[in-house]
């Protein structure tokens, strides 16, 4: 766990005396910020994936597992999630959708 995760979550306000240090906050924070932001789009489009999924409605999963796809792999591309783990997200919620339409 990196030191300002700590210092943050303990509710202290970090204060930095180098300019450059300072910037690498506000930079650490707007990353942190927008990968926030992505990893839970990313949840929610899941979220919807598996209703629809438990709901047995294929043509609706297969929109929803489209859309995490382009977003899973936008995010790998940015770096908001490493790639592999981006694969495997995907191969998985892939593997899930065959089995329920192959079920059908």
């Amino acid at each position: 766990m990196r030191i300002n995760t700590i210092i943050k979550q303990s509710g202290v306000k970090l204060m930095a005396n180098i300019k450059s240090a300072k910037k690498r906050i506000k930079v650490l924070d707007k990353k942190t910020a927008r990968n926030k932001r992505v990893n839970n789009r990313i949840k929610d489009l899941t979220k919807e994936f598996d209703t629809a999924l438990a709901n047995s409605d294929v043509e609706l999963a297969g929109e929803k597992l489209d859309a995490l796809e382009i977003k899973v792999d936008k995010a790998a591309g940015k770096g908001s999630m490493h790639k592999n783990t981006a694969s495997r997200k995907i191969s998985r919620l892939t593997k899930r959708f065959n089995a329920v339409k192959a079920a059908k």
